[in-house]
């Protein structure tokens, strides 16, 4: 093995082996690509593990923790079991996630069920597959949660999600702790709130209050702070005007990583140790009982893990100006360049010990002009076939894909001690219209023999 790769921005098995090709989870991803095809999400399970252990060990100061991984970053059966071997719970937000975790066999007791519409169908399977928790965030969502409950003659226990009004700096797309926000209760439609539940919802228990802040966030320590001010305050006030204690406090999640060289995210160790000194400061200002404390990591715990590996196809210099080279995915498996100017690093993955010599722009290959996956970045001289590896995509990326263009959803593959397992298989052609369907009256002669 020669030169580690820099740990910031890579999974913590990345290494450029004797081939000068860069290497995660013990396998050469130049022979993953050769044998799973590309584009190829690789997600590296020691990493995943790792960040699991470290947010377990980083909040180990105060007994009564529990830490959701927050399911909508990535989420699929695999790695669900990874998340019940390591004891984390789940922050699930949509039917789709529930039913993932509950065929996974995952312990649901351990899962919160966070989101602003949720339908009756969704708050149905979440009772009728054990949901642990449902987090209300609107008067609708009350009343039509007590009624699904009733209809099952069961008590749901629920938080409340308040909006605390905390600005963070953030992308204005992920900012969630805002008044002005589509999440959650208003602070001044609490009271209305609880006395609902108290005087007709009688199918649901009021057991805590959920707040969230924002996403990939880096200041950290007056956030945090004012956030749980506010909410510490509120359970006091719960407690002196409605006679309810509350018993759980979640604060959400929201910690950035570092996608490029630039960034300087706090640590997950330093997140606990702001976090656990406001929240027992305010336990002992407010004479709380100790209450739950849950935090909801997503991106900083599986982020870090995965990597998307892309084949290099056509270039083009522009006279005087960029030379673009075009990859084989682009958009629809990484919309978030696109949706919000996401930066992120990449290295030539077959050519890992060489020396960058030129500035290229990396472009996708869906017809869009905005389909640019990393502008201006320094990489060796590239040519047809080179693999490109682009770091920190754990999040969202495969997440959030789309079949735009009719292209197929790449693969994804899990690594683990030079062994490689495929966790989401390739789409195919007949995926893609498996769901379609043509009216008799539109039906056009079939094609023979050709596929």
């Amino acid at each position: 093995m020669k030169n580690t790769v820099n740990q910031s921005i890579m999974p913590k098995t990345a290494v450029i082996n004797e081939n000068g090709h860069l290497q995660v989870g013990g396998c050469d991803v130049v022979d993953l690509v050769e044998k799973y095809g590309s584009p190829l999400y690789v997600y590296d399970e020691e990493t995943v593990r790792s960040a699991c252990r470290e947010y377990k060990e980083a909040f180990s100061a105060y007994p009564d923790t529990k830490i959701l991984y927050a399911s909508k970053a990535f989420l699929t059966q695999a790695m669900a079991c990874i998340f019940a071997q390591e004891g984390l719970g789940l922050d699930v937000v949509s039917g789709g996630e529930i039913y993932t975790a509950y065929k996974a066999g995952f312990p649901l007791e351990r899962a919160y069920f966070n989101g602003n519409n949720k339908s009756s169908e969704e708050l149905e399977l979440a009772i009728d597959t054990g949901v642990g928790r449902v987090t209300v965030d609107n008067f609708f969502e009350l009343a039509l949660l007590d009624s699904v409950a009733k209809s099952k003659e069961t008590t749901v226990k629920i938080l409340l999600r308040i909006t605390p009004g905390i600005d963070v700096h953030t992308h204005e797309y992920i900012k969630t702790g805002t008044l002005d926000s589509k999440f959650g209760f208003d602070m001044t439609q609490l009271d209305e709130a609880i006395e609902l539940i108290k005087e007709e919802y009688s199918n649901l228990e009021l057991v805590g209050l959920h707040a969230h802040i924002g996403s990939q966030i880096f200041e950290i320590a007056q956030p945090y702070n004012d956030l749980i001010e506010v909410v510490s305050k509120q359970f006091a006030l719960i407690r002196e005007k409605h006679n309810i204690e509350l018993t759980e406090m979640n604060v959400g999640g929201g910690l950035g990583i570092t996608y490029t060289q630039v960034d300087n995210p706090p640590s997950m160790f330093e997140l606990a140790e702001v976090i656990l000194k406001a929240f027992n400061k305010c336990n002992e200002e407010y004479k709380l009982n100790s209450p739950t404390l849950i935090i909801e990591p997503g991106r900083s715990a599986i982020c870090t893990s995965g990597v998307t590996l892309y084949t290099v196809g056509s270039a083009k210099q522009v006279p005087e100006g960029r030379k673009y080279i075009a990859v084989d995915g682009g958009m629809a498996d990484n919309p978030r360049p696109s949706m919000y100017q996401a930066k992120y690093h990449a290295i030539v993955a077959n050519k890992a010990n060489e020396t960058a010599t030129e500035t290229v722009t990396m472009a996708g290959r869906y017809c869009e002009s905005g389909d640019i996956l990393i502008r201006d970045i320094e990489l060796p001289e590239t040519e047809a076939g080179d693999i490109i590896c682009v770091f920190n995509t754990g999040a969202y990326n495969y997440s959030m894909a789309s079949n735009y263009n009719r292209v197929p959803r790449p693969a994804a593959v899990i690594v683990e001690n030079a062994n490689s397992d495929i966790i989401i298989e390739r789409e195919s052609y007949d995926n893609l219209i498996c769901l379609d369907k043509v009216p008799q009256r539109l039906s056009c002669k079939k094609p023979e023999g050709v596929l």
